[in-house]
């Protein structure tokens, strides 16, 4: 057929897809129970969206732009689930900052002392800021682990470096 009878939409570009949250090469895919769950859920909703998508016969162009998408988010997905290993934050030592720590610091030398925050030291596909999860590549975590209760150690945010002490360390089941 010549492409004189094709909608100019139809030649549309490649969809861009936006990348799975960083792990970087040759680090473990550690999630923890929650996230492993999460990852299901994703997977079936992924699952759910395509069967819609297929249903939908009216422009089959976009059918095709939308099957491509979530075909390949359902591949970084299952590579993300393939590779993942579970790491239960309650078998972890209860007096070191580890994978799985709900841990709160507070600011003893900084622009505020006396400031207590408290992070859940989690997998990067898990990880939200808003609920105070963070990834475990990431700088502040790789920080904190490992440290005991009590410690003080020097932490960076931003363009400030501050002195923190570990106050609690907690592990959820």
């Amino acid at each position: 057929m010549s492409r004189a009878f094709v909608k100019e939409d139809d030649a549309g570009e490649a969809p861009i897809i936006a990348p799975r949250a960083a792990l970087p090469a040759g680090t473990p895919n550690y999630v923890t129970p929650r996230g492993l769950e999460q990852l299901k859920t994703e997977l079936l909703e992924l699952e759910l969206q395509r069967a819609k998508v297929e249903q939908d016969r009216e422009d089959q162009a976009n059918r095709t732009r939308q099957l491509t998408i979530l075909k390949t988010q359902t591949n970084a997905l299952l590579e993300r689930l393939n590779s993942a290993k579970v790491i239960n934050p309650t078998d972890q030592p209860q007096d070191q900052v580890r994978f799985g720590a709900r841990v709160t610091i507070e600011t003893k030398k900084g622009p505020k002392p006396g400031l207590k925050r408290t992070f859940t030291i989690v997998g990067v596909d898990e990880a939200s800021l808003p609920e105070g999860r963070i990834a475990f590549v990431a700088p502040i975590a790789k920080a904190l682990q490992g440290a005991s209760l009590g410690q003080e150690l020097p932490l960076k945010f931003g363009p400030t470096e501050e002195v923190v002490q570990v106050v609690e360390i907690a592990y959820d089941s």
